[in-house]
């Protein structure tokens, strides 16, 4: 296939803070006073005050390949698609785009918002070089896909978030572009119609031979969706390849791992975890178990805030961040007069299904206050050593392994 996107040691330098402006003779002044009780230093001031958001960065696009982009904030996603995306240009490097490019990055972006919505899509089109006539050849699709035939002739300007994102991305999806570029900004919409989108997604580059760029925090909907991904650390390409090994690589380098933590310089006024690990049986730490095997977490809490409506909750994670369970534990039937409380949760054996998981965990009042919180710890992996889907290893057959009747009715 030919190379559609071709990024060439892409750098972006931004000034941080703003320029001070000096118009009035109170300006001037205030000025001269400040740099007399400011320390002078000899660096450049551009190198102080300047950050690259993105630092030669270099990767290669085919025609219809669907490219995740994932990355924590701050790693310079939205730089890099506002840079492909030719909203702003690289400090340093070149991109070489073939064909028209569609982006749907932020909600507010392409649209006018004095135009009605039947509008915006004629004057998308155009900008994307459409005739009229191809325009109005796609028009009932675009409004059909983005529900808005009530509200197609008012203003979007006085359209909610969900609406304008349902019509921005149909026009972006419709007009044909030869490489569609798409933002976290579905996280706006609902779950149907995000679905929805990530359905016509698929059948545009599968079906019409399109080229994808999608950012996503979701990790499911990316290894669903996506065939290589990109990720991206502090500005930098730290990984590019197979979904499923990005995914591994970006969920590896943003785990804490905490197996024992150390508070003693956090003030007893404040409720927090004290010691967090997974133990066997016999309350030896692991990180390795048998499909077979019960998985405990062993937690160990100070509270010396009680109150009645203190709870304990816990979610198990995958890989992929889905979330396989959560538990809600009121604390107030254990507790008998002192701060520190231990507890051993226990998963039975043979319920999650063989991979890598890991922990999510709170104290809280529900609904009022959020004490501490852990997030991505104590990971550990469930081996395959025997179990009913062992010929099945590779394949996506579930999260856990149910309990289930069957009877022959005949």
């Amino acid at each position: 296939m030919p190379t559609i996107i071709n990024a060439e040691h892409l750098g972006k330098q931004y000034r941080i803070g703003a320029l001070r402006r000096t118009n009035s003779f109170r300006d001037l002044f205030d000025e001269k006073v400040r740099s007399i009780f400011t320390k002078k230093d000899h660096k450049t001031s551009s190198e102080e005050n300047t950050i690259w958001a993105l630092e030669n960065v270099s990767f290669a696009v085919q025609e219809g390949e669907v490219l995740g982009i994932i990355g924590r904030n701050g790693a310079g996603k939205s730089t890099l698609l506002k840079i492909l995306s030719r909203i702003t240009e690289p400090t340093k490097g070149k991109v070489f785009l073939r064909g028209k490019v569609s982006s749907l990055l932020e909600v507010g972006t392409g649209f006018s918002g004095e135009l009605s919505g039947r509008e915006n899509i004629y004057f998308n089109g155009a900008v994307l070089g459409m005739r009229k006539a191809e325009i109005e050849r796609k028009f009932d699709e675009i409004v059909s896909f983005a529900e808005m035939e009530k509200f197609i002739d008012t203003p979007v300007k006085h359209y909610s978030s969900g609406m304008y994102m349902r019509l921005a991305f149909a026009v972006a999806a419709y007009l044909e572009p030869d490489i569609l570029i798409v933002d976290e900004v579905l996280a706006v919409g609902d779950a149907l119609f995000q679905k929805k989108c990530l359905g016509k997604m698929e059948d545009v580059s599968k079906n019409e031979g399109r080229t994808v760029l999608f950012v996503s925090h979701n990790m499911g909907v990316i290894s669903q969706l996506c065939q290589k991904t990109l990720v991206l650390e502090k500005g930098k390409l730290a990984c590019l390849g197979e979904t499923s090994q990005a995914i591994d690589y970006y969920l590896k380098q943003g785990k804490q791992n905490v197996k024992t933590i150390n508070r003693q310089s956090i003030s007893l006024e404040t409720n927090h975890f004290v010691s967090v690990k997974n133990v066997d049986e016999s309350l030896h730490e692991k990180d390795e178990f048998n499909y077979d095997e019960e998985i405990n977490l062993f937690v160990s809490l100070n509270l010396p805030r009680w109150s009645e409506l203190l709870e304990l909750a816990v979610s198990l994670y995958d890989k992929n961040r889905k979330r396989i369970f959560t538990i809600h534990e009121p604390l107030n039937k254990y507790h008998i007069g002192h701060s520190i409380m231990e507890f051993q949760i226990t998963i039975p054996a043979k319920f999650i299904v063989p991979g890598m998981y890991s922990w999510l965990m709170c104290i809280n009042h529900p609904g009022v206050e959020l004490f501490d919180l852990l997030d991505g710890v104590c990971e550990f992996s469930v081996a395959e050593t025997g179990s009913d889907f062992a010929r099945y290893v590779g394949s996506d057959y579930g999260v856990v392994f149910a309990k289930y009747k069957i009877k022959k009715m005949n």
